[in-house]
């Protein structure tokens, strides 16, 4: 309210101070008035101070202009119900809901773009080895594996001795007594020569333009293809890197088909146990050795029937290891006599031990329960990755490509006949003395190489089993503490995550690798720091061209990209790493 209003209604005698308490006075009426009602300002001049009055609510001015107008009390009563009939029918009925005027709603969408890439990409032997270039078609290097007295590479230790010599004839230096010169003992030397294809490898994508332009304000695709194609890639050269077999010069080969002949034993299902139905008279077994997921083996010979009864199980024995196998596939029938129809020795996929009565095993020994399969691959028609079928009757699985490089485990296998090692175990880890496995395994690399590893990489089940295994001797020989979280409790479980080599005092880290086939445990030695070495990488990716992103000129409608690269595994020295093999699981 402006001081000349308020000089006009209080007075021209007001001071300022007069005046601003007015307007005080004003504002305090105002905000203390109730906000859901309108109201007037009334001035009292005699008091000179302003209040607001409320009106009535719609009702009660409605109320009193009937009345004024003469209106009885039954009419208004009459008049306001059907007031309220019409309000809450017809007049204010609410067309616009949930589901009206359309079934779903004139409601916005809460969708979350892009979309959410929850596929991992774990890579650790890509990440860790290094990568250096190459040129040409293939590398080539040449290593001094041992000298006198370095108790590698096959070379002994020698006596450095000697005296003078006692022949004083120098006239003739043919004869006898002939000339000579007065040295100590002569070394020896043991080397190789490697030369090691580089073969090609890569990946595609490819998207319709429909499919590009219809994703437009939710995701880039063509961003999306680009980025799965490189994690593709990357998840691929992870398990080159790790059980891949190449057939080129310089490389393992395929896998040998497992030698002998398996054969198998029934016996009364034990406890925890599914006896095996879906048999007629005798159960009959084929084994095929597996490289990973990449392929198989040609399949064994078969089995001789296995009589079986109600209520029992068979036990299977596979008479040898093969060398370079990540486990072995086993394939069933049933009947009177060897189906030979191959499209009748069944595989389910499954693994070991799960009920399943045909599947994978890491050991050499597996029992078969539960149903017999009665469909799925077979022998003589068992899916491979490059796409349709092979009969291992006759021919490898595909166990080893043209365009692939050995990895990691066929090194190690190559040269385990020689300077290598690999404990073939065919049995859980040792309860009584955990860890022993691996002790075996460092004692023995160290007097063949004096290997000195670093790590131990293994599939998470098995470093499970050997959490367990050390927990397991914790009221004997080891003490595990619980753990109190003042807030949250107490954390329970062990992990065991190293194991010190007993033979060089070195403490090896345990680690988890995503892809390592259950049943294998690789121990890696990455670089060698002994004086005298001259190879600080024990492994190399090398090769002329690492990964280029290739997206590739439009010529139909659609867009696509590859990613390409070329290169080997260089083992410098395979011989420091060593393996365990048949790592039997447990329940």
């Amino acid at each position: 309210m402006s001081a000349k209003l308020l000089r006009e209604l209080f007075g021209a005698q007001l001071s300022d101070a007069d005046l601003v308490k007015a307007a005080a006075d004003y504002r305090m009426a105002v905000e203390a008035a109730p906000s859901t009602v309108r109201g007037d300002v009334e001035v009292d001049i005699t008091s000179r101070t302003l209040t607001k009055t409320t009106r009535g609510s719609a009702r009660d001015v409605l109320t009193k202009a009937y009345s004024d107008m003469g209106v009885t009390p039954d009419v208004m009563a009459a008049i306001e119900a059907a007031a309220a009939q019409a309000l809450g029918t017809e007049f204010l009925a609410k067309d616009i809901t949930p589901t009206s005027p359309v079934a779903g709603g004139l409601v916005a969408f809460d969708l979350r773009a892009p979309a959410m890439l929850l596929a991992p990409i774990l890579t650790p032997w890509r990440n860790k080895f290094p990568r250096t270039q190459g040129q040409g078609t293939s590398f080539r290097y040449k290593r001094i594996t041992g000298i006198s007295g370095s108790g590698t590479g096959g070379v002994g230790a020698f006596n450095p001795g000697f005296t003078d010599p006692t022949q004083t004839n120098f006239a003739n230096p043919g004869s006898a007594n002939g000339y000579y010169l007065n040295r100590p003992p002569k070394i020896t030397y043991a080397g190789d020569d490697t030369n090691l294809s580089y073969v090609q490898m890569g990946a595609s994508d490819e998207q319709s333009f429909w499919t590009y332009f219809s994703a437009v304000g939710f995701q880039d695709t063509r961003q999306l293809s680009r980025q799965a194609t490189l994690y593709a890639s990357m998840l691929a050269e992870e398990r080159v890197l790790l059980y891949g077999r190449g057939t080129l010069s310089g490389y393992s080969g395929t896998l040998s088909a497992p030698s002998g002949t398996p054969t198998g034993a029934a016996r009364t299902a034990a406890t925890g146990e599914t006896a095996l139905t879906g048999f007629t008279t005798n159960v009959y077994v084929k084994i095929v050795a597996e490289s990973g997921d990449f392929g198989v083996s040609a399949a064994s010979s078969a089995s001789a029937g296995i009589a079986v009864s109600s209520g029992q199980v068979v036990d299977i024995t596979i008479p040898n290891f093969v060398s370079g196998a990540t486990g072995y596939k086993v394939f069933v029938s049933t009947g009177a006599s060897d189906p030979g129809d191959a499209s009748r020795w069944l595989y389910t996929g499954a693994a070991f031990p799960n009920g399943q009565s045909a599947g994978r095993t890491p050991t050499l020994t597996l029992t078969l329960q539960g149903a017999l399969p009665t469909s799925g691959a077979s022998v003589a028609a068992f899916p491979i990755q490059a796409g349709g079928t092979v009969n291992l009757a006759s021919v490898d699985g595909v166990s080893a490509r043209a365009d692939n490089y050995d990895g990691v485990i066929p090194w190690i296998h190559s040269v385990a006949g020689t300077t290598g090692y690999v404990g073939r175990l065919n049995a859980p880890f040792s309860t009584a003395s955990p860890g022993a496995e691996f002790q075996a395994a460092f004692a023995q690399t160290w007097t063949n190489t004096k290997a000195d590893p670093e790590e131990i990489w293994m599939a998470g089940q098995d470093r499970n089993q050997i959490s367990n295994a050390l927990r397991g001797q914790s009221a004997s020989n080891y003490r595990l503490e619980i753990s109190e979280d003042q807030l949250m409790g107490v954390k329970l479980g062990a992990v065991v995550n190293g194991i010190v080599n007993q033979t060089t005092g070195k403490s090896v880290g345990i680690m988890v690798h995503p892809w390592m086939p259950q049943g294998n445990a690789v121990i890696l030695q990455d670089s060698i720091t002994q004086p005298g070495i001259t190879v600080p990488n024990c492994w190399e990716v090398r090769g002329p061209q690492d990964y280029m992103s290739i997206d590739w000129p439009v010529t139909q409608m659609s867009y696509d990209t590859s990613v390409y690269w070329t290169s080997t595994v260089a083992a410098h020295a395979p011989d420091r790493s060593s393996m365990i093999v048949g790592i039997q699981p447990t329940s």
